[in-house]
């Protein structure tokens, strides 16, 4: 008699993809891995960087309590005692990135490479053998976003507003803080925290009433620099919030949803009841399963992030819906035709995975495995053929009975 394990030869490698499946499901991967390690990283590595900081920060808050307004950045007395505060603004940083991280934010994930490799960066110059770890680490979180790139693509509103908050936050207070330090070069002189902070929020909305006017060449420099930051942050902030805002919209009203992170999983493409129970059998074996259809199935009887609306006879389609990636395509509707131009869409684009037909008619089974399908299954022959050996008393026969509603490709 033959098995049904039979029916397929899978490779060793599909095999393992299968395997890697199923143990992602169960351990639910998806839902934690790589976000949440990368994630608790980042996080350790802020919290490092901040409390590597706090010792020198002890003794610089003192002095940065007397500081004076001055002419010239070299008349600070604190400047070289300065050099903690590049770590403490890295440290909180990541800190707030690594949140981000965690709702798998692309903005997030940029900003945590561009971050963490200035980390790196700051590390190497002030090499020590007691870094040695801090630098493993910090490389090994570098290595891991690389890797792991494609598991942050969400446009996230909330990403973005905490990157318009902390955007403007460090950009206020180096505003504030320039103005207050580099006050003697102002006329008239910056001499409070007050004037300081006017003189910030009146430079970076291009307002200038003109009160207070840059002398000294540093002065000038300074605020050509936070007029140019204002205008970048404060554009790449409002882009960052109300794009993700529309942009799921359009895509969905466009191109449908889009699905580049779909893997070793079946792309079923049906909706009558054939298909729902196989979606239903395949997932309890925790195999992942996306359902393309030609419109949303009123009722919606399997869960939304696993529905994808399309035309499946259209390869553009097919590869949205990750069947390049794919174990196997099942093109399980009712129409024998419109399942024989889904194989063969499939096999034209190279689909490595199998693919499989449902035919309902059993004059077409023989056209059906000339489109070179791996497995044409013929339930619906199979009732016939059941109800009429029960009808004469005939004993069913394992091997005939595979043989009427499974026929393999190998078979033409």
């Amino acid at each position: 008699m033959m098995r049904a394990t039979e029916l397929f030869h899978f490779s060793p490698w599909q095999r393992v993809r299968r395997w890697g499946t199923r143990v992602r499901a169960v351990l639910r991967l998806d839902r934690w891995f790589p976000q949440i390690p990368l994630a608790l990283a980042v996080a350790g590595l802020g919290a490092i960087s901040v409390l590597q900081a706090l010792p020198a920060l002890q003794s610089l808050i003192p002095q940065l309590a007397v500081i004076t307004p001055s002419r010239t950045l070299t008349e600070l007395p604190v400047m070289s005692d300065l050099g903690a505060i590049p770590a403490l603004v890295i440290g909180v940083i990541l800190l707030i990135m690594a949140l981000g991280l965690v709702f798998r934010s692309r903005l997030s994930w940029a900003l945590t490479l561009i971050i963490s490799a200035i980390s790196l960066a700051l590390l190497l110059h002030r090499f020590q053998h007691l870094s040695v770890a801090m630098l493993i680490f910090n490389g090994m979180i570098l290595v891991g976003l690389l890797v792991f790139r494609r598991h942050f693509s969400r446009s996230s509103v909330a990403a973005g507003t905490l990157f318009a908050s902390l955007s403007i936050i460090l950009l206020m207070s180096y505003a504030v803080f320039g103005s207050y330090v580099l006050g003697a070069g102002f006329s008239p002189q910056i001499k409070s925290l007050e004037s300081a902070l006017y003189f910030a929020v009146v430079t970076m909305s291009t307002v200038g009433y003109g009160d207070i006017v840059p002398k000294s060449p540093e002065a000038r420099y300074f605020v050509i620099s936070i007029i140019i930051l204002g205008i970048t942050v404060f554009a790449t902030s409002i882009s960052a919030v109300v794009v993700p805002l529309i942009n799921g919209r359009m895509q969905r009203l466009l191109l449908g949803e889009k699905r580049s992170d779909w893997s070793d999983h079946y792309v079923l493409i049906g909706d009558n009841l054939f298909a729902q129970n196989t979606y239903r059998a395949l997932r309890r074996r925790h195999l992942r399963v996306l359902v393309v259809a030609r419109a949303r199935p009123e009722p919606l009887w399997l869960p939304e992030e696993d529905l994808f609306v399309g035309d499946p006879t259209d390869p553009a389609v097919l590869r949205r819906a990750g069947a390049m990636r794919a174990l196997g395509v099942l093109a399980l509707r009712n129409d024998d035709s419109e399942n024989a131009f889904i194989v063969l869409t499939a096999k034209e684009m190279a689909v490595p995975g199998k693919t499989v037909a449902l035919v309902g008619n059993q004059r077409h089974l023989q056209r059906l495995r000339q489109t070179g399908v791996d497995l044409v299954i013929a339930p619906e022959v199979l009732g016939g053929q059941l109800l009429v050996e029960s009808l004469m008393g005939e004993g069913f026969q394992g091997d005939a009975m595979l043989d009427t509603i499974f026929s393999t490709g190998a078979k033409a």
